[in-house]
């Protein structure tokens, strides 16, 4: 039988609890949505105020202003199968689930406007052409941080893309409210980062690619 204090050791010999406000996101959407095209930085370019780099959103913005994200699970499908005399499940595919991300709204409307460019590249708005995959999808990382924020676990979704960008409810009686808009993207594959090693080296990696 279990007690609180054998409970509480094998807590504390695996590092504590793990704590679902400590993640990270990292991702960089394609060329097109990282483009600032708030107007006051247009307006300070053009001034002579501000740097050019100003147009050029930072993706740490965008992981800053993630509230909310979700490690997906996995299904394995199965098929009954008659065997002598009971019917047995049968596997034969996977199914990973789909990830939804939560962004705070600011008032220029920063992350609203890069998943409407993201979108419009997927799908042409004016022709309703489809563009290819390897223009409009790119890998996501979620890692769960520990307290020291180093990452513990990871995960990857590689070649990931928006499907649904929820509505803006506006509402006169949330005066101080802060908005949210909430993101749904599907993936090609899930790999799994495992330990801290991998998922540090993960999350490296995509901040890389932003760069570069």
């Amino acid at each position: 039988m279990s007690t609180i204090d054998k409970l509480k050791s094998v807590i504390g010999k695996r590092g504590g609890l793990a704590k679902s406000n400590r993640f990270n996101v990292i991702f960089t959407p394609p060329t097109q949505s990282l483009l600032n095209l708030n107007p006051s930085a247009l307006i300070g370019v053009l001034a002579g105020g501000q740097s050019a780099k100003s147009l050029i959103s930072d993706p740490r913005d965008i992981s800053l202003l993630c509230q909310g994200a979700n490690i997906p699970g996995r299904q394995i499908t199965t098929i009954d199968y008659t065997a002598e005399k009971q019917v047995v499940p049968i596997p034969y595919a996977l199914i990973d689930e789909d990830v939804t991300l939560k962004f705070l709204l600011t008032n220029d409307y920063y992350i609203k406007r890069m998943m409407d460019d993201w979108v419009s590249s997927i799908v042409n708005l004016d022709t309703y052409r489809v563009g290819y995959k390897k223009d409009f999808a790119c890998d996501v990382v979620i890692q769960q941080l520990d307290a020291e924020n180093v990452p513990m676990y990871g995960v990857k979704l590689e070649n990931a893309f928006p499907t649904s960008v929820t509505g803006i409810e506006l509402d006169q009686m949330q005066e101080s409210a802060p908005m949210e808009l909430s993101v749904t993207f599907s993936y090609d594959k899930l790999i799994n980062l495992k330990g801290p090693a991998s998922s540090t080296v993960g999350g490296i990696k995509a901040v890389l690619d932003i760069l570069t």
